[in-house]
């Protein structure tokens, strides 16, 4: 081989390696009862059907990554839950809408292809799609040396889900004196972590060596979607929001019709200790309810006459309780009182 030759593995990008990735995503994601299930991943596009049983048929998308939790990952070296965290922030937002998630699609760049950390990273794809039953039909591995610091890279998803007409959770099916309910989260989910990361650092706090962080930091975001699409297979809910970004009050009010208020009482949530802990490092009240979700990881509101009903479908860790009301109101949520943080 003439060494003078320009090449693009020269340049850092191993087509080699990026088709083994493509095979072994291909392998771990088309295994079901020893038959293949999906066709299309290393081909151009994906091609699914739309349900036959679903009346009235409305496609609904999602898009979403898993922020700088990627940079504790990459701190403990462990990357086999936020694939899950990937699929989870899409999901359970097309849930909201009433839709049943279809398909999943990723999209992975990064400095220099890893086989262990990517295919580490596509089994939590896998099984968060296994937990939201739906495909992981393709995506996009993409090597690009000089953007990325070595070891670094990112990671997005997208969701595509599908609900009837009838089904579609719209606000106008919220009404006053319903009960809003708060789902536990599994923890922090995703979102927050470049607050975490900065209290960490300040701290000079070793999360390799700290066992409670080194578990509560990579626990994997709850996919809410088996149970909340029981529930509007059954009628059992009027409206739900999944808690992310901007915590309670910015994620609840973006579902809550005109002239109505939910009033939140603060004093109802139970935080889990991962909570407790950021409390205690100084944090106030005000930033904990905008950065994190303090506990609670979904809200569904309902017809307080439902509220039996809905719980058994739930397991006791993730039980629905409520937190608040509808009210008449304009400002769309009020929080009320404080949490506890002992």
């Amino acid at each position: 081989m003439n060494k003078k030759l320009f090449t693009y593995k020269k340049s850092g990008v191993n087509i080699d390696a990026a088709d083994s990735f493509v095979n072994f995503i291909s392998s771990v994601s088309s295994k079901k009862k020893g038959k293949k299930k999906f066709s299309n991943i290393g081909g151009f596009g994906s091609i699914s059907s739309i349900p036959n049983n679903i009346k009235q048929p409305k496609i609904v998308a999602c898009t979403d990554g898993v922020g700088t939790k990627i940079e504790i990952a990459n701190t403990l070296n462990k990357y086999d839950t936020i694939g899950i965290d990937l699929v989870a922030m899409s999901v359970n937002d097309l849930i909201v809408q009433g839709a049943k998630p279809l398909l999943f699609l990723d999209y992975i760049s990064i400095n220099k292809i890893d086989l262990k950390k990517l295919k580490s990273i596509i089994k939590g794809i896998v099984n968060g799609c296994k937990q939201s039953s739906c495909e992981l039909v393709g995506g996009e591995t993409a090597e690009m040396p000089g953007t990325y610091e070595k070891g670094k890279f990112d990671i997005a998803g997208f969701a595509v889900g599908v609900v009837g007409t009838n089904k579609i959770l719209s606000k106008n099916k919220i009404k006053n004196n319903d009960l809003v309910l708060a789902i536990p989260s599994s923890g922090l989910h995703s979102n927050g972590f470049s607050l975490v990361r900065y209290l960490i650092n300040q701290k000079k706090i070793n999360i390799k060596k700290d066992k409670f962080l080194k578990t509560e930091l990579l626990r994997p975001t709850k996919i809410y979607v088996k149970e909340v699409l029981n529930l509007i297979d059954k009628n059992l809910i009027n409206g739900c929001s999944n808690i992310t970004g901007g915590g309670l009050a910015d994620n609840i009010k973006r579902v809550i019709p005109e002239n109505l208020v939910a009033e939140i009482d603060l004093t109802k949530i139970n935080p889990s200790k991962i909570f407790k802990w950021l409390k205690k490092n100084n944090i106030s009240d005000k930033e904990m309810l905008k950065t994190f979700n303090c506990g609670v990881g979904f809200c569904l509101i309902i017809n307080p006459k439902k509220l039996s009903k809905v719980k058994k479908y739930f397991t006791n860790r993730f039980r629905p309780y409520v937190i608040g009301k509808i009210s008449k109101g304009k400002n769309k949520v009020k929080l009320n009182g404080n949490i506890n943080w002992i």
